[in-house]
Protein backbone atom coordinates (compact mmCIF):
# COMPACT_ATOMS: atom_id res chain seq x y z
CA UNK A 1 0.00 0.00 0.00
CA UNK A 2 1.03 3.51 -0.61
CA UNK A 3 -0.01 6.21 1.44
CA UNK A 4 -0.33 10.31 0.60
CA UNK A 5 -1.65 12.78 3.15
CA UNK A 6 -2.73 16.19 2.21
CA UNK A 7 -1.14 19.18 3.29
CA UNK A 8 2.41 19.88 4.58
CA UNK A 9 1.98 18.29 7.69
CA UNK A 10 4.88 16.01 9.03
CA UNK A 11 3.37 14.28 11.73
CA UNK A 12 0.30 12.17 10.30
CA UNK A 13 2.63 10.49 7.79
CA UNK A 14 5.45 9.37 10.26
CA UNK A 15 2.21 6.86 11.50
CA UNK A 16 1.30 6.38 8.07
CA UNK A 17 4.94 4.80 6.97
CA UNK A 18 5.54 2.96 10.53
CA UNK A 19 2.10 1.32 9.32
CA UNK A 20 2.90 0.34 6.00
CA UNK A 21 6.82 0.29 5.98
CA UNK A 22 6.89 2.83 2.80
CA UNK A 23 7.16 6.82 2.96
CA UNK A 24 4.06 8.23 3.00
CA UNK A 25 4.01 11.32 0.54
CA UNK A 26 2.55 14.80 0.78
CA UNK A 27 0.15 16.05 -1.47
CA UNK A 28 0.12 20.12 -1.35
CA UNK A 29 -1.01 22.28 -4.55
CA UNK A 30 0.60 25.34 -2.68
CA UNK A 31 4.03 24.47 -1.44
CA UNK A 32 4.43 22.65 -5.24
CA UNK A 33 1.48 22.43 -7.83
CA UNK A 34 -1.33 20.57 -8.99
CA UNK A 35 1.01 18.76 -12.25
CA UNK A 36 3.29 17.48 -8.95
CA UNK A 37 0.56 16.24 -6.92
CA UNK A 38 -0.86 14.49 -9.84
CA UNK A 39 3.08 13.21 -11.11
CA UNK A 40 3.48 12.49 -7.09
CA UNK A 41 0.42 10.03 -7.24
CA UNK A 42 0.55 8.57 -9.99
CA UNK A 43 4.30 7.48 -10.33
CA UNK A 44 4.58 6.27 -6.23
CA UNK A 45 1.60 3.90 -7.55
CA UNK A 46 2.75 1.91 -9.20
CA UNK A 47 2.99 -1.67 -8.54
CA UNK A 48 0.82 -0.94 -5.34
CA UNK A 49 -2.14 -3.08 -4.43
CA UNK A 50 -3.93 -0.12 -2.98
CA UNK A 51 -3.72 3.33 -2.31
CA UNK A 52 -4.52 5.82 0.31
CA UNK A 53 -4.95 9.37 0.57
CA UNK A 54 -5.29 11.23 4.19
CA UNK A 55 -7.37 14.43 3.95
CA UNK A 56 -6.35 17.43 6.14
CA UNK A 57 -8.78 19.41 8.24
CA UNK A 58 -12.58 19.23 7.16
CA UNK A 59 -12.82 18.44 3.77
CA UNK A 60 -13.55 21.71 2.50
CA UNK A 61 -10.69 23.27 4.33
CA UNK A 62 -8.10 25.17 2.24
CA UNK A 63 -6.06 28.28 2.56
CA UNK A 64 -6.96 31.14 4.14
CA UNK A 65 -10.84 29.54 4.45
CA UNK A 66 -10.90 28.98 0.40
CA UNK A 67 -11.08 25.66 -1.09
CA UNK A 68 -7.28 25.91 -2.57
CA UNK A 69 -5.00 23.07 -1.40
CA UNK A 70 -8.12 20.99 0.45
CA UNK A 71 -9.10 17.55 0.95
CA UNK A 72 -11.71 18.14 -1.50
CA UNK A 73 -9.31 20.50 -4.22
CA UNK A 74 -7.11 17.05 -4.32
CA UNK A 75 -9.73 14.95 -4.57
CA UNK A 76 -10.97 16.70 -7.64
CA UNK A 77 -7.39 17.21 -8.91
CA UNK A 78 -7.40 13.27 -8.79
CA UNK A 79 -10.54 12.39 -9.34
CA UNK A 80 -10.12 9.98 -6.41
CA UNK A 81 -13.41 8.76 -4.19
CA UNK A 82 -13.90 10.16 -0.97
CA UNK A 83 -14.83 8.34 2.23
CA UNK A 84 -16.27 10.37 4.96
CA UNK A 85 -14.93 9.30 8.60
CA UNK A 86 -17.71 11.06 10.98
CA UNK A 87 -17.61 11.29 14.68
CA UNK A 88 -20.89 10.50 15.45
CA UNK A 89 -20.77 10.95 19.21
CA UNK A 90 -23.83 11.89 20.63
CA UNK A 91 -25.64 12.55 17.48
CA UNK A 92 -27.91 10.15 15.94
CA UNK A 93 -30.81 11.20 12.98
CA UNK A 94 -28.61 14.61 12.80
CA UNK A 95 -25.85 12.61 11.06
CA UNK A 96 -28.11 12.29 8.00
CA UNK A 97 -28.48 16.30 7.57
CA UNK A 98 -24.12 16.11 8.16
CA UNK A 99 -23.60 12.97 5.22
CA UNK A 100 -26.33 15.46 3.21
CA UNK A 101 -24.65 18.81 3.03
CA UNK A 102 -21.29 17.04 2.39
CA UNK A 103 -22.74 15.50 -1.02
CA UNK A 104 -24.23 18.43 -1.80
CA UNK A 105 -22.00 21.05 -0.88
CA UNK A 106 -20.04 19.96 -4.32
CA UNK A 107 -21.80 17.70 -6.15
CA UNK A 108 -18.93 16.97 -8.58
CA UNK A 109 -17.19 15.26 -5.78
CA UNK A 110 -17.44 11.37 -5.11
CA UNK A 111 -18.86 10.44 -1.76
CA UNK A 112 -18.22 6.92 -2.26
CA UNK A 113 -19.04 5.86 1.75
CA UNK A 114 -18.81 7.02 5.17
CA UNK A 115 -16.91 5.36 8.41
CA UNK A 116 -18.75 5.61 11.45
CA UNK A 117 -16.58 6.57 14.27
CA UNK A 118 -17.12 6.48 18.26
CA UNK A 119 -19.75 4.97 17.97
CA UNK A 120 -21.42 4.09 21.46
CA UNK A 121 -23.38 0.62 21.18
CA UNK A 122 -25.20 -1.72 18.83
CA UNK A 123 -28.25 0.65 19.54
CA UNK A 124 -26.25 3.54 18.57
CA UNK A 125 -25.45 2.08 15.38
CA UNK A 126 -28.63 0.81 14.51
CA UNK A 127 -30.35 4.61 14.58
CA UNK A 128 -27.22 5.65 12.59
CA UNK A 129 -28.27 3.02 10.26
CA UNK A 130 -31.28 4.00 9.78
CA UNK A 131 -31.10 7.94 9.42
CA UNK A 132 -28.31 7.04 6.65
CA UNK A 133 -30.44 4.87 4.50
CA UNK A 134 -32.74 7.11 3.18
CA UNK A 135 -29.23 8.80 1.43
CA UNK A 136 -27.74 5.58 -0.29
CA UNK A 137 -24.20 6.56 0.78
CA UNK A 138 -22.92 3.06 1.65
CA UNK A 139 -21.44 3.01 5.44
CA UNK A 140 -18.02 1.17 4.65
CA UNK A 141 -17.39 0.84 8.34
CA UNK A 142 -18.16 1.41 12.04
CA UNK A 143 -15.74 2.14 14.97
CA UNK A 144 -16.48 1.82 18.35
CA UNK A 145 -15.74 4.35 21.27
CA UNK A 146 -12.44 2.97 22.64
CA UNK A 147 -10.56 5.04 24.77
CA UNK A 148 -8.16 2.80 24.97
CA UNK A 149 -7.33 3.89 20.84
CA UNK A 150 -6.73 7.28 21.77
CA UNK A 151 -3.27 8.79 20.98
CA UNK A 152 -1.11 11.13 22.98
CA UNK A 153 -0.68 14.54 22.31
CA UNK A 154 1.12 17.66 22.62
CA UNK A 155 1.83 21.27 21.55
CA UNK A 156 2.53 20.42 17.43
CA UNK A 157 -0.12 17.74 17.53
CA UNK A 158 0.17 13.47 17.80
CA UNK A 159 3.48 12.47 19.89
CA UNK A 160 5.70 10.89 16.94
CA UNK A 161 5.03 7.14 16.55
CA UNK A 162 8.85 6.39 17.32
CA UNK A 163 8.34 8.24 21.02
CA UNK A 164 4.45 7.11 22.02
CA UNK A 165 4.67 3.82 23.87
CA UNK A 166 0.75 3.39 23.44
CA UNK A 167 1.38 3.66 19.77
CA UNK A 168 3.42 0.90 19.56
CA UNK A 169 1.46 -1.24 21.70
CA UNK A 170 -1.74 -0.81 19.79
CA UNK A 171 -0.35 -2.63 16.56
CA UNK A 172 -2.16 -6.05 16.90
CA UNK A 173 -5.01 -4.22 18.31
CA UNK A 174 -5.65 -1.85 15.06
CA UNK A 175 -4.98 -4.90 12.69
CA UNK A 176 -7.55 -6.71 14.61
CA UNK A 177 -9.96 -3.57 13.98
CA UNK A 178 -9.26 -3.09 10.36
CA UNK A 179 -9.80 -6.93 9.64
CA UNK A 180 -13.28 -6.71 11.53
CA UNK A 181 -14.48 -2.96 10.97
CA UNK A 182 -14.59 -2.24 7.61
CA UNK A 183 -16.77 -3.89 4.83
CA UNK A 184 -13.84 -5.02 2.59
CA UNK A 185 -15.49 -6.35 -0.15
CA UNK A 186 -17.31 -2.88 -1.50
CA UNK A 187 -14.19 -1.03 0.08
CA UNK A 188 -10.79 -2.52 -1.58
CA UNK A 189 -12.16 -1.54 -4.93
CA UNK A 190 -11.88 2.15 -3.94
CA UNK A 191 -8.45 1.53 -2.68
CA UNK A 192 -7.06 0.86 -6.46
CA UNK A 193 -4.55 3.16 -7.88
CA UNK A 194 -5.11 5.20 -11.34
CA UNK A 195 -3.09 4.37 -14.07
CA UNK A 196 0.28 6.15 -13.57
CA UNK A 197 2.27 8.75 -15.44
CA UNK A 198 5.23 7.61 -17.22
CA UNK A 199 7.63 10.16 -15.33
CA UNK A 200 8.77 10.89 -12.08
CA UNK A 201 7.42 14.48 -10.18
CA UNK A 202 10.57 15.47 -10.59
CA UNK A 203 12.84 15.01 -13.74
CA UNK A 204 16.88 15.57 -13.06
CA UNK A 205 19.93 14.02 -13.98
CA UNK A 206 23.05 13.34 -11.24
CA UNK A 207 24.54 16.70 -11.01
CA UNK A 208 27.28 15.83 -8.35
CA UNK A 209 28.78 13.44 -5.74
CA UNK A 210 28.35 15.20 -2.29
CA UNK A 211 28.04 13.71 1.28
CA UNK A 212 25.29 15.40 3.32
CA UNK A 213 23.84 14.45 6.68
CA UNK A 214 20.36 14.56 7.52
CA UNK A 215 19.65 15.07 11.25
CA UNK A 216 17.79 12.21 11.92
CA UNK A 217 16.39 11.43 15.95
CA UNK A 218 13.70 12.26 17.95
CA UNK A 219 14.63 16.18 18.20
CA UNK A 220 14.77 16.52 14.27
CA UNK A 221 13.11 14.37 11.72
CA UNK A 222 10.29 16.67 9.77
CA UNK A 223 11.35 16.22 6.02
CA UNK A 224 8.94 15.44 2.76
CA UNK A 225 10.09 12.16 1.15
CA UNK A 226 9.90 13.94 -1.73
CA UNK A 227 12.45 16.29 -0.75
CA UNK A 228 14.79 13.34 0.14
CA UNK A 229 14.87 11.66 -2.74
CA UNK A 230 15.05 14.38 -4.91
CA UNK A 231 18.67 15.00 -3.09
CA UNK A 232 19.48 11.35 -4.20
CA UNK A 233 18.76 11.53 -7.23
CA UNK A 234 20.78 14.75 -7.84
CA UNK A 235 23.64 12.65 -6.71
CA UNK A 236 24.00 13.00 -2.95
CA UNK A 237 24.57 10.47 -0.61
CA UNK A 238 22.43 11.03 2.68
CA UNK A 239 23.69 10.29 5.80
CA UNK A 240 21.97 10.12 9.25
CA UNK A 241 23.37 12.03 12.00
CA UNK A 242 21.88 12.44 15.87
CA UNK A 243 22.22 15.60 17.29
CA UNK A 244 21.10 13.96 20.59
CA UNK A 245 23.29 10.63 20.50
CA UNK A 246 26.15 10.82 17.89
CA UNK A 247 29.56 12.42 19.81
CA UNK A 248 30.59 14.12 16.45
CA UNK A 249 29.75 14.83 12.96
CA UNK A 250 31.12 12.68 10.31
CA UNK A 251 34.40 14.07 8.90
CA UNK A 252 33.58 13.65 5.21
CA UNK A 253 30.59 15.80 5.40
CA UNK A 254 29.92 18.68 2.63
CA UNK A 255 26.62 19.48 3.80
CA UNK A 256 24.07 19.35 6.68
CA UNK A 257 20.18 19.67 6.74
CA UNK A 258 18.72 20.05 10.25
CA UNK A 259 15.15 19.73 9.86
CA UNK A 260 12.31 21.02 12.32
CA UNK A 261 10.97 18.95 15.06
CA UNK A 262 10.89 19.28 18.64
CA UNK A 263 14.52 20.53 20.14
CA UNK A 264 12.43 22.48 22.64
CA UNK A 265 11.28 18.95 24.21
CA UNK A 266 14.82 16.94 23.83
CA UNK A 267 16.95 20.84 24.86
CA UNK A 268 18.22 19.58 28.18
CA UNK A 269 19.61 16.42 26.04
CA UNK A 270 20.81 18.41 23.28
CA UNK A 271 22.75 20.90 25.54
CA UNK A 272 24.58 18.59 27.26
CA UNK A 273 25.95 16.62 23.79
CA UNK A 274 28.96 19.47 24.30
CA UNK A 275 31.22 17.25 21.84
CA UNK A 276 28.55 17.32 18.95
CA UNK A 277 27.89 21.08 19.55
CA UNK A 278 31.69 21.61 19.19
CA UNK A 279 31.75 19.26 16.24
CA UNK A 280 29.05 21.55 14.20
CA UNK A 281 30.25 25.01 15.32
CA UNK A 282 33.82 23.77 13.96
CA UNK A 283 32.13 22.28 10.75
CA UNK A 284 30.30 25.69 10.48
CA UNK A 285 33.12 27.71 10.78
CA UNK A 286 34.95 25.70 8.40
CA UNK A 287 32.53 26.37 5.16
CA UNK A 288 29.71 23.42 5.68
CA UNK A 289 27.06 24.13 3.65
CA UNK A 290 23.74 24.02 6.23
CA UNK A 291 20.48 24.37 5.61
CA UNK A 292 17.60 24.64 9.25
CA UNK A 293 14.12 24.87 9.07
CA UNK A 294 11.99 25.56 11.99
CA UNK A 295 13.47 23.51 15.10
CA UNK A 296 16.91 23.57 13.50
CA UNK A 297 16.73 27.01 12.99
CA UNK A 298 16.31 26.74 16.81
CA UNK A 299 19.22 24.43 17.08
CA UNK A 300 21.33 27.40 15.88
CA UNK A 301 20.50 30.10 17.99
CA UNK A 302 22.26 30.88 21.60
CA UNK A 303 19.83 28.56 23.14
CA UNK A 304 16.33 27.68 23.77
CA UNK A 305 13.98 29.09 26.45
CA UNK A 306 11.06 26.12 27.21
CA UNK A 307 7.77 26.41 28.40
CA UNK A 308 8.69 26.15 31.78
CA UNK A 309 11.02 28.82 31.47
CA UNK A 310 14.35 26.43 31.73
CA UNK A 311 16.97 27.87 29.47
CA UNK A 312 19.69 25.30 27.99
CA UNK A 313 22.61 26.87 25.58
CA UNK A 314 22.96 25.47 21.96
CA UNK A 315 25.05 26.02 19.17
CA UNK A 316 25.48 29.40 19.69
CA UNK A 317 25.94 30.77 15.83
CA UNK A 318 22.74 33.49 16.04
CA UNK A 319 22.88 35.79 18.37
CA UNK A 320 19.09 35.44 19.47
CA UNK A 321 17.34 32.85 21.63
CA UNK A 322 14.28 30.60 21.12
CA UNK A 323 11.47 31.24 23.65
CA UNK A 324 9.20 29.37 23.88
CA UNK A 325 5.64 30.37 23.94
CA UNK A 326 1.62 30.15 24.06
CA UNK A 327 1.22 32.13 20.62
CA UNK A 328 1.05 29.25 17.95
CA UNK A 329 2.05 30.58 14.64
CA UNK A 330 0.53 28.66 11.96
CA UNK A 331 -0.62 28.90 8.09
CA UNK A 332 1.16 28.94 4.29
CA UNK A 333 3.37 32.01 3.71
CA UNK A 334 4.90 33.66 0.75
CA UNK A 335 7.80 35.23 1.33
CA UNK A 336 10.62 37.18 -0.73
CA UNK A 337 14.48 36.44 -0.44
CA UNK A 338 16.31 39.53 0.51
CA UNK A 339 19.48 37.85 -0.15
CA UNK A 340 21.01 34.94 -1.42
CA UNK A 341 21.47 31.73 0.74
CA UNK A 342 22.99 28.30 0.12
CA UNK A 343 19.50 27.25 -2.03
CA UNK A 344 17.20 30.52 -2.59
CA UNK A 345 18.36 33.47 -4.36
CA UNK A 346 17.57 37.16 -3.49
CA UNK A 347 14.31 38.75 -5.02
CA UNK A 348 12.93 35.24 -5.59
CA UNK A 349 9.78 34.44 -3.87
CA UNK A 350 8.41 31.05 -2.40
CA UNK A 351 5.34 29.76 -0.68
CA UNK A 352 5.83 27.87 2.41
CA UNK A 353 4.62 27.11 5.75
CA UNK A 354 5.00 27.66 9.36
CA UNK A 355 4.16 25.49 12.27
CA UNK A 356 5.23 26.67 15.54
CA UNK A 357 5.31 28.39 19.43
CA UNK A 358 8.64 29.62 19.56
CA UNK A 359 9.66 33.34 18.88
CA UNK A 360 13.20 34.75 18.01
CA UNK A 361 14.73 37.27 20.98
CA UNK A 362 16.33 39.73 18.84
CA UNK A 363 15.54 39.70 14.44
CA UNK A 364 18.18 39.56 12.09
CA UNK A 365 19.72 42.51 11.00
CA UNK A 366 20.23 41.42 7.53
CA UNK A 367 16.76 39.15 7.39
CA UNK A 368 16.50 36.49 4.93
CA UNK A 369 13.19 36.92 3.85
CA UNK A 370 10.41 39.39 3.74
CA UNK A 371 7.55 37.27 5.24
CA UNK A 372 4.14 38.75 6.37
CA UNK A 373 5.41 42.12 5.96
CA UNK A 374 8.12 41.52 8.47
CA UNK A 375 11.61 40.33 7.87
CA UNK A 376 12.65 36.73 9.32
CA UNK A 377 15.73 34.25 8.91
CA UNK A 378 19.10 34.28 9.00
CA UNK A 379 21.21 33.20 6.25
CA UNK A 380 24.32 34.23 4.37
CA UNK A 381 26.03 32.46 0.59
CA UNK A 382 26.41 29.20 2.80
CA UNK A 383 23.67 28.88 5.86
CA UNK A 384 19.64 29.07 5.03
CA UNK A 385 18.12 29.01 8.48
CA UNK A 386 14.48 29.93 8.61
CA UNK A 387 11.04 29.03 10.16
CA UNK A 388 9.41 28.51 7.09
CA UNK A 389 9.31 24.60 5.41
CA UNK A 390 9.75 24.64 1.90
CA UNK A 391 9.07 21.44 -0.62
CA UNK A 392 12.19 21.00 -2.77
CA UNK A 393 10.30 18.17 -4.19
CA UNK A 394 8.38 20.62 -5.96
CA UNK A 395 11.31 23.01 -6.66
CA UNK A 396 14.36 21.28 -7.97
CA UNK A 397 16.65 24.52 -7.97
CA UNK A 398 16.67 25.07 -4.27
CA UNK A 399 18.23 21.69 -3.89
CA UNK A 400 20.51 22.13 -7.11
CA UNK A 401 22.04 24.92 -5.11
CA UNK A 402 22.31 23.72 -2.07
CA UNK A 403 24.60 20.55 -3.50
CA UNK A 404 26.65 23.26 -5.63
CA UNK A 405 27.53 24.73 -2.59
CA UNK A 406 28.05 21.78 -0.46
CA UNK A 407 30.67 20.51 -3.47
CA UNK A 408 32.39 23.99 -3.29
CA UNK A 409 32.59 23.65 0.11
CA UNK A 410 33.98 20.08 -0.15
Amino acid sequence: MQTFKVGPDYIDPLFHRAISGRPCRNLDVILTSPDYVSACVGYHSQGMDAVLIEGVMGLFDGRGGSHEGSTAHIAQLLQAPILLVLDVQKQAASVAAVVYGFCHYNPSLEIAGVVLNRVASDRHRQLLEAALAPLGVPILGVLYRDQALALPSRHLGLVPPQESREFQALGDRLAHLGNTCFDWERLTPLLAPAPPPPDPPFNVSPLTQVTIGIAQDAAFHFYYADTLDLLRALGATLIPVSPLRDTHLPTDLQGLILGGGFPEVFAPELAANHSFLGSLRQAIQGGLALYAECGGLMYLSQGIETFEGHYYPLVGYWPTVAHMGKKLTLGYRQATALQTTVCVQAGETVQGHEFHYSCLSVPPARPLWQLAGEPEGWGNSRIHASYLHLHWGGHPQWAIRFLQQAARAG
